[in-house]
C-alpha cells in the first residue's frame, strides 16, 4: 500500500514490543472509573494513493459462466429441445442426453461448444444456441445511502458512476422545502479483494471527475455511509464490536463497556480514534489502561467517530488509519451480506455503521 512518501507520522507512543494484558477483573465495569473527563488531542493524517489507471481500462475478457447462471438452450431444428437450465453448484450443466456438460470458467461459445460435442453421439451435426437468461455468479454490492441498496448482477462492463444510477443515486432528504443528499462522500468506500481503492467519491459524484470513474470487478463492495450519523463504531480487539448509539455524552470508557469490554488479547496501550473523512482523517491514539488506573483523566467522543482496539502495537498511523477505514466497511459488509442472504449468523457489526435517514429505501435492491 503506497503512502505518502515525503511525510511519514510515527505514533507518538511506543510501548515496547508487546502490549501487557491489563483488563480489569472480573469484568470491565465503567463504573469503577473516574467521572473526570476531557476532549480528545488529534493529530491530523495526509493519506494520498495514486489510482492505478488501469482499473480505468473496461475489461476485454466477454462474460465467465459460473454457478447459479440461468441458461437457456436449443438445439435448432429439433422440436422440444428448448429448455431453461442453470450451472450448477459443481459448475455442471445438465440439459437433453449429453449428461453434464462442465460450464463454468467458460463463455457462452466455448460451451456451447462442449455442449455440441456431447450431443454429437445422439443427434447428427446439432446446431446448439445457448443463451444467457440471468447472471446469478458475477455480481457487486452497493450499500448505504442510495435509493436502492443491495447485490446487483455484474453482466456487462460497469463503471462505478453506472453503479450508482443502477441503484437510484444518492439518497435524499428533504430539507425546507429542498432535497439535500445525505451520503458522506468524503467517507465513502469501494473494496476489492480486501483493499481498499484510492477512490475520491467528492471528485467522482460532485465534479465529474471521470479519472475517477472505475470499472467494477466481481465481488467489488461499494458503501456510502451516511452524513447524518448518530453512532460511534467500536471495532478491533473487543469482546461485542458494534455500533453505539450516540446519546448525550459518551466517554471511551463507557463505549467500550458497552462492546463487552477489551478481548484478552487487546492493546490497551494504544486505543485509536477516528474523527472525520476519509480524506481528511485525524487520529488520537489513546492509552487506555492510564485511563483505567486513574493516571490519565477519561475523554469525549463524538458522533462518526470509529473507536478501534488494536491487537499489537501500532507502526505508521496513515496505514493505521486505512486499516480502521477498511475493518468498518467490511464489518458493515459482512453484517448486510448475510441480512441480505437470510443468514441468521450475524459474522460483523450487528448493526449499521450510521443511523439511515428517514428517507432511505429499503435495504434490498438490484434488478
Amino acid at each position: 500500500m503506497a503512502l505518502i512518501s515525503r511525510v511519514v507520522l510515527l505514533l507518538p507512543v511506543l510501548l515496547g514490543a508487546a502490549c501487557r494484558q491489563t483488563i480489569p477483573k472480573p469484568g470491565f465495569d465503567a463504573r469503577k472509573v473516574d467521572q473526570t473527563v476531557a476532549n480528545l488531542t488529534f493529530t491530523n493524517i495526509k493519506i494520498k494513493r495514486a489510482l492505478d489507471p488501469r482499473l480505468l481500462i473496461p475489461p476485454k475478457e466477454t462474460y465467465i459462466l459460473g454457478p447459479g447462471d440461468v441458461l437457456e438452450i436449443e438445439i435448432a431444428g429439433v422440436p422440444g429441445t428448448l429448455a431453461s437450465t442453470f450451472v450448477m453448484p459443481d459448475g455442471m450443466v445438465y440439459y437433453n442426453l449429453a449428461g453434464g456438460v462442465r460450464a463454468e470458467d467458460l463463455t457462452q461459445a466455448a460451451f456451447a461448444k462442449q455442449l455440441t460435442e456431447a450431443l454429437k453421439r445422439d443427434y447428427t451435426n446439432p446446431l446448439v444456441n445457448v443463451s444467457l437468461v440471468e447472471v446469478r455468479s458475477r455480481r457487486y454490492w452497493i450499500l448505504g445511502q442510495v435509493l436502492k441498496p443491495g447485490i446487483f448482477p455484474l453482466r456487462q462492463p460497469t463503471t462505478l458512476l453506472e453503479a450508482v444510477a443502477q441503484a437510484g443515486g444518492l439518497a435524499m432528504s428533504g430539507l425546507a422545502g429542498t432535497s439535500v443528499e445525505i451520503a458522506d462522500l468524503g467517507s465513502s468506500v469501494i473494496i476489492r479483494d480486501g483493499d481498499m481503492l484510492p477512490v475520491n467519491f467528492e471528485k467522482l459524484i460532485k465534479a465529474g471527475d471521470t479519472s475517477q470513474n472505475i470499472y467494477l470487478r466481481h465481488n467489488d463492495f461499494i458503501y456510502l455511509p451516511s452524513s447524518n450519523t448518530t453512532t460511534v463504531l467500536l471495532l478491533g480487539a473487543v469482546a461485542a464490536p458494534q455500533a453505539i448509539r450516540y446519546k448525550e455524552t459518551l466517554t471511551l470508557v463507557d463505549c467500550i463497556a458497552q462492546g463487552k469490554g477489551p478481548a484478552k488479547e487487546a492493546c490497551l496501550d494504544q486505543i485509536v480514534v477516528v474523527r472525520g473523512s476519509l480524506k481528511k482523517p485525524k487520529v488520537a491514539v489513546v492509552n487506555l489502561k492510564a485511563i483505567l488506573t486513574g493516571k490519565q483523566t477519561n475523554v469525549l467522543l463524538q458522533p462518526g467517530d470509529i473507536v478501534w482496539i488494536p491487537r499489537r502495537p501500532l507502526g505508521l498511523l496513515e496505514a493505521t488509519v486505512e486499516l480502521v477505514f477498511k475493518d468498518a466497511a467490511r464489518g458493515y459488509a459482512a453484517s448486510e451480506g448475510a441480512r441480505l442472504s437470510g443468514s441468521e449468523i450475524s459474522p460483523g457489526v450487528p448493526i449499521p455503521l450510521s443511523q439511515p435517514a428517514t428517507s432511505a429505501a429499503p435495504p434490498v435492491g438490484g434488478p
